[in-house]
């Protein structure tokens, strides 16, 4: 499997932001075509390859959408100190090198289900709503992105939607005068794997200064995407005097010359709550080692009639993701948002089985510390395990590095050493089939 990285290189410049479709399914049909599978595709852009007279007893999958932090962003690739990283952008390896894989297999006329999933990143939405059939016993998603885990289960999520539309016209007997305040180049990253890093929250922190500044708010803008920690936000605030209380080092604060004698300003419940909000880690497992449950405060946006404000919480257990969904509406609604909930995905159950031990056998071959673990991330594993019950499923992938920030890169040797891995578990199958 030499041809993973060049694949990669390759379908890098084929656009493949969320929401964004044809130029892949373009593409992987004309890759099929060339190898001699046919190719399906359903009503949510879906993609699944194999072979006419396929007997095939594996499905390997994966989601082709990747985060893009501008729109219509085609990733330009750098190779630097053993990395693939890009220039100014998501990589994308979440998950192109996933795809990668698959797309050589093909190359080399593998009999097995190869499915390329839409949208994974705003809400699995091509996984929850699959059309397309699946005949195999066993699934290898290579999805994950620490080399040597074994992923046999992960936190199950859901996105949180609130808005609030109450503000008043307020004549300035004060002289307030107007700022314009601005947070950008934080660290940024995966709400999930990484909310245990107390990355700084661009949100948390422009409210803060509000706050502490006893401002008024007349519009903010930021966050990035709802599964990612925001990096960037923007907002015009009222204050009477130059504030004092500066709550990191990458704000900055511009007064506006303008002088108004009436000011349109949004409720202080907005401030209040973002500023109250415990965002982060809510329960932590020490034994384990493990995220237990979180929330992140993603995304805030203004428009003409209301603010809205974007969450997105995880849990290993499906009782904690209610409860975390039920003490999130109820303290949003108590600010007096109005609250709508949507992408809804369940956890997955750490499963081990005869397929996980092969696959674990196979791995200490090349790496000894290999485990078995469960990760506090979404995986579309979860979803299939709950479509078929029956289905073996795993997760493995190379070292992928801050996924969904302009930091994302992959390790050169990594992708490598996980293309022995995987063409070694497949041929265990293939000869358990014969």
């Amino acid at each position: 499997m030499n041809n993973v990285l060049e694949i990669f290189k390759e379908i890098t410049s084929v656009p493949r932001c969320s929401g964004t479709y044809q130029p892949f399914i373009d593409y992987v049909k004309s890759f099929a075509l060339k190898y001699n599978y046919e190719c399906l595709t359903d009503n949510y852009n879906n993609i699944l390859c194999r072979k006419k007279d396929s007997k095939a007893n594996l499905c390997l999958q994966n989601h082709y959408d990747i985060v893009c932090l501008v729109d219509n962003c085609v990733p330009k690739i750098v190779e630097e100190d053993g990395f693939l990283k890009s220039e100014n952008s998501t990589l994308g390896a979440d998950n192109g090198i996933g795809c990668s894989y698959m797309l050589s297999l093909m190359s080399q006329n593998y009999d097995c289900e190869f499915l390329f999933t839409s949208d994974e990143e705003i809400g699995l939405i091509g996984a929850n709503n699959l059309e397309l059939e699946l005949n195999a016993q066993f699934m290898l998603n290579i999805d994950s992105e620490e080399e040597g885990e074994i992923c046999i289960g992960c936190a199950g999520g859901i996105d949180i939607f609130a808005k609030n539309n109450k503000k008043s016209i307020l004549k300035n007997d004060e002289n307030y005068e107007l700022y314009e305040i601005e947070i950008s180049k934080l660290p940024g990253g995966h709400s999930g794997i990484n909310i245990h890093l107390n990355t700084p929250n661009a949100i948390k922190l422009i409210a803060q200064m509000i706050k502490e500044n006893d401002g008024l708010l007349l519009d903010i803008n930021g966050g990035e995407r709802i599964n990612s920690i925001p990096v960037n936000v923007k907002a015009i605030v009222a204050f009477k005097s130059y504030p004092k209380n500066i709550s990191h080092e990458n704000l900055c604060i511009t007064r506006i010359d303008t002088k108004t004698e009436h000011m349109n300003i949004w409720t202080s419940d907005i401030v209040d709550f973002i500023y109250t909000f415990s965002n982060g880690v809510r329960g932590y497992d020490k034994d384990l080692g493990v995220v237990l449950s979180s929330i992140n405060l993603a995304k805030i946006s203004t428009d003409l009639d209301s603010i809205s404000i974007e969450l997105s919480a995880r849990s290993m257990s499906n009782e904690g993701l209610d409860s975390i969904k039920k003490e999130s509406i109820a303290l949003l609604e108590h600010f007096n948002f109005i609250v709508e909930t949507n992408g809804k995905y369940p956890a997955w159950k750490p499963d081990v089985n005869e397929f996980t031990n092969n696959i674990l056998e196979i791995y200490k071959k090349y790496n000894k510390s290999a485990s078995l673990e469960a990760i506090h991330a979404g995986l579309e594993c979860a979803i299939f395990k709950q479509k078929f019950p029956k289905m073996k499923i795993a997760s493995i992938g190379p070292n992928i590095f801050d996924p969904h920030s302009n930091r994302e890169k992959v390790e050169i040797k990594s992708v490598e050493r996980l293309s022995e891995i995987v063409k070694e578990i497949v041929d265990s199958l293939k000869k358990e089939n014969k």
